[in-house]
């Protein structure tokens, strides 16, 4: 395969749906870089991958770390608490709330803001990896389920903005199994596809957008289904 000339920029690169999108974009071409806190996670990702340990809820260390590309043409923010359970909303510390908030939210304006720069030079793109629980939710879930929620409106605020230079998109996740999860045939059956989805489902899309000439401040939703499934107790 011919090499891409373009560079894609990931956060939250060195695991679970971040990694996926990582390797797959590798794998097609594009020049990567990795952004995370975990170093070590980092460092097991495949050479000619770029890495840049930062925390994207710290303006002076997604400064420092943008400020090392010469060329950006897709940023793909995904770094965010992965875990959605922050227990009965009258016993949240307001410094959880805000930690999720500062992570999954305030963390993607935070890269756009300092990459929008570099990616008007040619023309790029943003995608934004929400959940579907922006649209729906389980309980005991209110600090993931705002940041995402927020950060679907983010998208659209972007497209916006930074229009027609700029396309800005987002992908809302369902059920994903990075892998090594004990999963039941009734976890599998009940997606109208037939499965939980795979970090690749997530990445060939976000692949798709960042060429997607004609579409900007959308929500594509990935879930198997689930979110257009009626469930009624037995």
């Amino acid at each position: 395969m011919a090499k891409n000339t373009r560079t894609a920029l990931v956060t939250g690169g060195a695991h679970g749906i971040g990694q996926g999108i990582v390797l797959h974009l590798l794998k097609t071409g594009w020049h990567v870089a990795a952004l995370d806190r975990d170093g070590a996670g980092l460092e097991g990702l495949p050479e000619g991958v770029m890495r840049l340990r930062a925390d994207v809820a710290d303006e002076a260390q997604v400064k420092a770390a943008v400020e090392t590309l010469d060329r950006l043409d897709l940023l793909v923010n995904n770094a965010g608490i992965a875990g959605p359970e922050a227990g009965p909303v009258e016993d949240l510390a307001l410094a959880d709330w805000q930690r999720w908030i500062d992570v999954n939210l305030t963390g993607a304006f935070l890269m756009a803001k300092h990459a929008v720069p570099l990616l008007r030079q040619g023309g790029g793109a943003i995608v934004n990896i929400t959940s579907t629980r922006a649209l729906q939710s389980e309980p005991d879930c209110e600090p993931y389920a705002a940041a995402k929620g927020g950060l679907a409106a983010l998208t659209h605020a972007l497209a916006v903005s930074l229009g027609p230079d700029i396309r800005v998109n987002a992908i809302a996740p369902g059920w994903i199994d990075p892998g090594g999860e004990e999963l039941s045939e009734t976890d599998r059956a009940q997606h109208p596809a037939g499965r939980v989805g795979r970090p690749q489902d997530i990445a060939e899309a976000v692949e798709w957008l960042a060429d997607a000439g004609f579409v900007t401040g959308q929500t594509v939703v990935i879930d198997g289904g689930m979110t257009r499934k009626m469930i009624y107790a037995d």
